[in-house]
């Protein structure tokens, strides 16, 4: 029997925000893979665009910064999403990509991984 693992919803990682919309931010995400929601994200430096959290990168995705809200398609452009950059907790167990020193960058934008 194979069971299936129904995909992330958006914005199920959230434990809490800030009241309206002060926690999310729509993004800009570089052309790449398919992302699910709970994608911890780094800023590229020379575009402004996000990507990937990457620990090893040397191009600004080394410092976490936000979290992808909503999934997003593969591309081999440019993509318009959503993301919660700011006053917010989270739950650990629904990221991807988290390690400590992006839960220790993440906890300077008041994005509290629980």
């Amino acid at each position: 029997m194979t069971i299936k693992r129904e995909p992330m919803h958006a914005g199920e990682f959230l434990l809490s925000e800030g009241a309206g919309n002060i926690s999310r931010e729509a993004i800009d995400v570089a052309a790449g893979p398919a992302l699910e929601p709970g994608q911890v994200l780094g800023l590229i430096t020379a575009t402004g665009q996000f990507a990937p959290y990457n620990p090893a990168g040397e191009d600004g995705t080394q410092n976490a910064t936000a979290i992808l809200f909503g999934p997003l398609g593969e591309s081999e452009d440019v993509r318009r999403g959503r993301a919660v950059v700011r006053l917010a907790e989270i739950s650990e167990a629904h990221l991807t990509g988290l390690d400590l020193d992006a839960e220790k960058a993440l906890a300077t934008h008041f994005l509290i991984v629980r």
